[in-house]
């Protein structure tokens, strides 16, 4: 048996309610405790922006096509849509009608609107980045189309950040305008790493989020580090990863399952190959393990949903 093995065994089925129930205990009375334990989830549950999710053209679209099922609900809709309004649109957006447009296509719900709102913006100005963002994140059907509907949005909003920074002293609102630009560059950049991790070029996709990382620390909301991590585990650069998390996995900071569950895997991978289950129960576990198996349990705990789907 494995240590992975050994840990979900004794660990992880308990931790995630898989014990069995007695046969001899009634239905209702499991129906009213799983009611109860559902209420109380939801109660305690916290939502955390996804630095990992996908686009909704080539990717959420593609699912629907394959499986006729929405991947997303109206909540997850919703809490986007608050994300595109507060870091894409700012007070003076109004002087400018592409941007004007924009605010009301962030708005929008219908997918269709959004994207001829889109068209209508560039129709005002070409170069309205944010609504070549909307179309890579919306129309594009596949991952090549919305890394050149993205490298349009770098170009138009390289422009619009450099012009911004020249006029950030003048007034409270070209500092706002300046938070938004930023954000829009920082975002486009992002995504674009994205875009070079999908179709192969890893190497490429970390440098983008270092250099990312290095030009803009202060925006830890965007969460690039958690990218960073993504494409670091593709190249099994394990040291790399060790010095993310090192920098990352701190106290003070807010917690991820991107975050939990890679310094689980680390932590798991430090002692599995020289696990043994016969040793194990003759001695117990050693300090090594022990941090393993408590970093696996503070990841479940955080997001007990990863297993499940890893086990599918």
């Amino acid at each position: 048996m494995s240590f992975i093995e050994q840990v979900s065994v004794n660990h992880l089925r308990p931790l995630m309610g898989g014990t069995e129930r007695s046969i001899s205990e009634s239905t209702s009375l499991s129906s009213n405790r799983e009611s109860e334990t559902t209420r109380q989830n939801l109660s305690e549950c916290k939502v955390w922006r996804n630095p990992l999710n996908l686009f909704r053209g080539a990717e959420y679209r593609r699912f629907t096509w394959v499986t006729g099922k929405e991947p997303l609900t109206y909540y997850d809709m919703n809490l986007s849509a608050q994300d595109h309004q507060t870091f894409f649109t700012c007070d003076t957006d109004i002087l400018h009608p592409s941007d004007t447009v924009m605010q009301k296509a962030w708005r929008e719900r219908n997918p269709l609107a959004r994207i001829k709102a889109a068209y209508q913006a560039l129709e005002l100005n070409n170069d309205c980045a944010t609504a070549y963002i909307l179309l890579a994140e919306e129309e594009a059907t596949t991952i090549v189309d919305v890394e050149r509907l993205f490298k349009q949005a770098l170009k138009a909003g390289e422009m619009i950040y450099r012009r911004s920074q020249q006029c950030q002293h003048q007034s409270p609102q070209h500092e706002a305008q300046l938070r938004r630009d930023t954000n829009v560059l920082v975002y486009t950049k992002r995504r674009l790493a994205m875009c070079a991790r999908k179709l192969g070029r890893i190497r490429e996709a970390v440098k983008i989020m270092r250099d990312l990382m290095k030009e803009f620390p202060p925006l830890t909301m965007w969460n690039i580090h958690e990218n960073l991590l993504e494409s670091l585990l593709e190249l099994q650069a394990y040291a790399d990863v060790q010095a993310v998390l090192a920098k990352y996995d701190d106290i003070s900071l807010p917690k991820s399952a991107a975050i939990c569950y890679t310094a689980a895997l680390l932590k798991t991978r430090t002692v599995s190959d020289k696990f043994s289950p016969e040793t194990a129960s003759r001695r117990g576990l050693s300090t090594a393990e022990i941090n393993a198996v408590e970093a696996i349990h503070r990841a479940v705990e955080f997001n007990p949903h990863v297993p499940k789907v890893m086990y599918q």
